[in-house]
């Protein structure tokens, strides 16, 4: 099921019968055959070493394969390709405390995405609900900052459920704690217009400075039309703070 889920790859894998690695190799030899081969740029190669270790219950390998889909990255991308592996890792679950829980929080919040939205040509549809409850799981029991944050502007905007504006800041502050840009402009802002100039202004202005450039254009959108309804006075402190904050690394 696994293979049809995954595809077969279109080249043979270079495998290296010196290091004794061939395809009925175990599937953490073959993991690691594919990191070395994705390293040097031979992504066919990865490819091809993580679709055999997938095979053989790998969870490193199933992971590395999802993302190489849902990137488009060494193949062509397919989101629904992806889907399918993040969504069996998922179902498979973990033990508490096991070294492959970070392939299976990665794989809820991957998965949360895909359910917000929707997958175009695919049996995904979008369902808020469910990607709401995935990103709750993985920020209440995991405390992933990520998925916090969605959570966060889930509540805040009644996404996938009711409206919750107390623990929507609770999730975005979180978030923001962890140093979450997009999460602590958000909390600035929500805070902002419920009348705490200073501090929202100030987390605003610390998340634009430490945003990356996919969020910077709606954090600067925000930043700028805070302070340009706030006093002077307001205004100085607020950025007197945020200088405080960046220059001692606070969030």
């Amino acid at each position: 099921m696994l293979a049809l889920t995954i595809g077969s790859a279109g080249s043979a894998l270079s495998f290296d019968p010196d290091a004794g690695v061939d395809e009925k190799s175990g599937p953490l030899v073959l993991f690691k055959f594919g990191f070395s081969a994705y390293k040097k740029g031979k992504k066919d190669d990865a490819v091809e070493a993580y679709r055999h270790a997938a095979e053989q219950g790998h969870p490193g390998a199933r992971w590395a394969l999802a993302n190489m889909y849902a990137a488009g990255d060494g193949v062509v991308e397919n989101d629904y390709e992806a889907f399918k592996i993040y969504d069996r890792i998922a179902r498979e679950g973990v033990e508490p405390g096991s070294s492959e829980t970070g392939y299976f929080v990665n794989a809820l919040v991957r998965l949360a995405s895909y359910y917000r939205r929707g997958i175009p040509d695919s049996p995904v549809t979008a369902d808020p609900a469910q990607a709401r409850q995935l990103y709750f799981q993985a920020a209440s029991v995991f405390g992933i900052p990520e998925a916090q944050y969605q959570l966060g502007s889930m509540m805040l905007a009644g996404e996938g459920g009711h409206a919750d504006l107390r623990q929507a800041k609770k999730w975005l502050n979180r978030a923001r704690k962890s140093g979450h840009p997009a999460a602590a402009a958000l909390f600035g802002d929500t805070i902002f217009q419920e009348g705490h100039t200073v501090r929202g202004l100030a987390y605003m202005t610390v998340a634009l400075e430490r945003a990356p450039l996919n969020d910077r254009d709606w954090i600067q959108q925000r930043q700028e039309q805070a302070f340009s309804v706030a006093n002077e006075a307001d205004r100085r402190t607020a950025i007197a703070l945020a200088e405080d904050m960046l220059a001692n690394g606070n969030n």
